[in-house]
């Protein structure tokens, strides 16, 4: 199967064609990555996946965010689900060279956003109880678990301080290979025929605007709950956003 190359991964900043079914505003956002063995990360994938990697290494996230102004482009605005927060576990994945991220799980607040993600997106979302304070200027402190009804057990605690705004992340780089995406896969049903049907969606955003963060707290055990050994040493830090973002469709590939 080929890998993805650099021109392949530019080719999806391109605007998908037809309209989004969602638009979404995403801020306050951490990325915390962790490098892994790619056959720990490939062993934990549906057939027909396989992961991504930059010279040579998988990556495993950690991506706590806050987002708003939820709203679907084709049905009018539903009261409740326009703004919450959400705590993502992904690795990189492509598909005949198409590159995208995999999520292990996503937690947010708010539950009918849960289970629309479940029905509709096929994607593995779990009600939490997810808070998000800011303590000191530049401070966000951002805990979390989820709620025990029938989900894996799942706690998560951060507490980071923003840095500088960073130059424009280079092309070839390890931040763009880890922050900029523009597509994800999902796989149907969520029991242990999960993969059987591998999905595609298209997201379309301008590139991240980032900042050098500083990590003072961490404690989760989201990352050892998908079989996954605990991650080893400091993580490679991204703070992002105000980012606006627009989601197309699922397809079936």
């Amino acid at each position: 199967m080929p890998s993805p190359t650099l021109a392949s991964r530019l080719a999806l900043r391109e605007r998908p064609s037809g309209s989004p079914l969602m638009h979404q505003e995403w801020g306050d956002l951490l990325f915390m990555h962790w490098p892994v063995a790619p056959e720990l990360i490939q062993a934990q994938l549906p057939p027909r996946l396989q992961v991504d990697t930059f010279e040579g290494q998988a990556w495993i996230g950690v991506v706590p965010f806050r987002m708003w102004d939820v709203r679907s482009r084709v049905t009018p605005p539903v009261p409740g689900v326009r703004e919450f927060l959400e705590l993502n576990v992904r690795t990189y994945v492509h598909l005949d060279g198409v590159p995208g991220v995999w999520f292990f799980s996503l937690d947010a607040s708010n539950p009918l956003a849960v289970w629309a993600a479940r029905t509709f997106f096929h994607l593995p979302y779990f009600r939490a109880q997810l808070k998000l304070e800011r303590p000191a200027p530049g401070r966000l402190h951002y805990i979390g678990h989820r709620v025990h009804n029938g989900a894996p057990e799942g706690h998560f605690a951060a507490t980071w301080q923003l840095g500088e705004e960073l130059p424009p992340t280079e092309l070839d780089s390890l931040a763009f290979f880890l922050t900029e995406r523009y597509a994800l896969y999902a796989a149907g049903g969520m029991g242990p025929g999960r993969g059987n049907k591998l999905y595609r969606g298209r997201i379309a955003h301008h590139a991240w605007p980032l900042r050098a963060a500083e990590l003072l707290h961490y404690g989760s055990d989201l990352v050892e709950g998908h079989g996954l050994p605990t991650p080893v040493g400091a993580p490679v830090l991204h703070a992002g956003g105000p980012l606006s973002v627009d989601l197309w469709r699922l397809e079936r590939v």
